[in-house]
């Protein structure tokens, strides 16, 4: 069985995939091997060095409470970037030219901007303007750059999930009196979240990722436990292992999760109704088939008559 993108291998080209996969294999183990043995020569394998991720001491003053800030901050950022993007995304979508006018630039500004950039320029006009307590400000900071940022993102999101919708949704609700505004929000508006929502729970991992940017201005995160925790047990190499795990686990859920929304999306989209569950009793079509048949016969014939010929004179 061919398909238009990919056809299946013949036998060379099996056995040279299977070569590329094991010599693949034998360089990440021994890519592995050579990482280990520089973490053994260095002495982070030693037991001392890893016994201490398990008294409760460590988590309990240092990678609970990180993580907690770390969910405090992605969480508020996800709320207020759904609101941005939603307020953008449909003022992107507005047949008011001004206003489309400026969500486009609002929405295509923030989008080329750094993250990075954001926070710091957020972290500095709070702690210089006095907006927040001292410290509230490196979380203040962390949230609004990962707000516009992201915000734009789900904007652009929702603006191509509109566009992508058949111009007879547009239609229809207008048929039935819609305005534009009011289609916009009860037609095409579901539908567009619909479609985009395995992309917007996506958008939910870059927004937890990107909390670890907030270390560089002194958010106290879970990345930034990595420091302290370094520095308390001189242990800085397994504290980093141990935190990466922690976020690979979290996005590793925030992706399986977006996975399961796309199944069953796709599923709510191949369901069927079966014939007489709901509804009025099937109709018998035939008779209405062969009406048509018969007028389609009757345009023909009358058609292709000859002028001035008769039916009796019709071959």
């Amino acid at each position: 069985m061919t398909s238009v993108l990919f056809d299946h291998p013949g036998p060379k080209a099996r056995v040279r995939h299977r070569i590329t996969a094991a010599v693949s294999a034998a360089l990440v183990l021994l890519a592995l091997w050579w990482a280990l043995a520089q973490f053994k020569e260095k002495g982070n394998l030693d037991a001392a060095k890893w016994t201490p991720f398990l008294t409760a001491d460590l988590w309990v003053n240092y990678l609970l409470p990180g993580l907690q800030n770390t969910l405090i901050a992605a969480a508020l950022s996800i709320v207020l970037a759904g609101a941005f993007g939603l307020v953008f995304g449909m003022g992107r979508l507005s047949h008011v030219p001004a206003i489309r006018w400026v969500s486009t630039v609002v929405v295509e500004f923030f989008r080329s901007v750094p993250v990075l950039v954001m926070m710091f320029f957020a972290f500095n006009l709070y702690a210089f303007n006095g907006v927040f307590r001292s410290d509230l400000n490196p979380l203040a900071g962390v949230v609004t750059g990962l707000t516009l940022y992201n915000g734009a993102v789900v904007a652009e999101l929702l603006r191509s999930g509109v566009g992508s919708l058949p111009k007879g949704q547009t239609e229809a609700g207008l048929a039935i009196g819609l305005s534009r505004g009011q289609t916009l929000r009860s037609v095409l508006l579901p539908q567009a979240i619909t479609a985009m929502l395995p992309a917007l729970v996506s958008q939910l991992v870059v927004i937890l990722k990107d909390t670890a940017l907030g270390y560089l201005i002194t958010y106290q995160e879970l990345l930034n436990k990595f420091q302290q925790i370094g520095s308390y047990k001189s242990n800085p190499v397994p504290a980093l292992i141990v935190i990466a795990a922690i976020f690979i686990v979290i996005n590793y859920a925030l992706t399986s999760l977006a996975s399961y929304l796309e199944r069953r999306t796709r599923q709510r989209g191949r369901a069927t109704i079966p014939k007489g569950a709901i509804g009025p009793a099937p109709v018998d079509t035939q008779p209405i088939a062969r009406a048509l048949h018969d007028a389609d016969e009757e345009v023909l014939h009358e058609r292709y008559r000859a002028p001035g010929r008769t039916d009796d004179e019709h071959p």
